[in-house]
């Protein structure tokens, strides 16, 4: 199995701050989600979209699977998304997540490379800016899948950290010190929650 063919980008989510459903976010008059997908193209052979309206996706070249579990949050995403992944490990993003950096990306992989040589390999990779864990932009291990679905079946808690401390998953931490000396973007990390950051956004991007 490839270590890292895959990503999935979570189109989940009531989107209720937005006041409408995210994964049909428009930005430079191309679906944002799209946007994103070809984005991970240039790093991953195989992109899945998780979303509950396939029928939203007739014609997309992408992968579309939806929750087996319903209402319960976006570790249900992540679960069958790793499940339907051809990679041993699985990059994992949100429809509403419009910043890639490719270095980053390449970064991690290096990174895990050199933890699977050398049999120290973690259950999930992800970034802690300022002491606050990002969630996403991060790699899962395809074989979580199933752990996380009896997480939800068997427990009260549905967040994502609650599921790795309380199921002692490891986790690795790209750090503060790493992102200043290989000068990551850190706005790889900004979600698009309401209408103004996508005005905001859409300003910036007016100026690029």
């Amino acid at each position: 199995m490839d270590n890292f063919k895959s990503a999935v980008i979570l189109a989940g989510g009531k989107s209720s701050r937005m006041e409408f459903d995210k994964q049909f976010l428009v930005v430079d008059e191309q679906r944002l989600i799209f946007s994103i997908a070809k984005n991970l193209e240039r790093h991953f052979d195989e992109v899945i979209i998780v979303s509950n309206k396939k029928d939203e996706y007739v014609d997309c070249k992408y992968t579309v699977v939806s929750d087996e579990l319903k209402d319960m949050g976006p570790l249900a995403g992540m679960s069958v998304g790793l499940k339907y992944s051809s990679s041993k490990f699985v990059y994992i993003v949100a429809c509403d997540m419009p910043n890639t950096d490719d270095g980053y990306i390449e970064y991690l992989k290096e990174k895990i490379g050199q933890d699977i040589k050398f049999d120290r390999s973690h259950d999930i990779y992800l970034s802690k800016i300022d002491d606050s864990i990002e969630l996403f932009n991060g790699f899962y291990q395809k074989n979580l899948s199933d752990d996380i679905k009896d997480y939800l079946i068997k427990g009260t808690k549905k967040s994502i950290i609650s599921f790795y401390e309380r199921c002692n998953k490891s986790v690795s931490y790209v750090s503060d010190c790493e992102f200043n000396k290989y000068k990551f973007k850190k706005d790889m990390f900004i979600n698009l929650n309401t209408k103004e950051d996508l005005f905001n956004y859409e300003k910036i991007k007016q100026h690029e």
